[in-house]
């Protein structure tokens, strides 16, 4: 019986997991499709995605909020974020 019950929660993780690693897969496909925009601005200090006007790497943004700093995130998000903007500013 102790036997049976444990092969019955072996499956049952087993499938577990792999519906897990579909969802994940699903999840990354449907990022794949968003639409990204540059969103200047909002940037933690060291966390933006490409240059600044004086700086040409990732991760290089010195303060938080930057003007010149950006990141990517999903059209149409950047409008709504106060202290956001879709061209740098100075």
């Amino acid at each position: 019986m102790m036997r049976k019950n444990l092969n019955a929660l072996m499956t049952s993780a087993m499938a577990g997991l792999i519906t897990c690693g579909m969802l994940a897969a699903n999840a990354a496909q449907a990022a794949e499709k968003t639409p990204l925009e540059k969103c200047y601005g909002i940037s933690k200090a060291g966390k933006n995605d490409c240059q600044t006007s004086s700086s040409a790497c990732a991760g290089t943004a010195k303060k938080d909020g930057q003007k010149d700093a950006w990141i990517f995130i999903p059209k149409g998000s950047c409008e709504k974020i106060v202290g956001a903007a879709l061209k740098p500013g100075k």
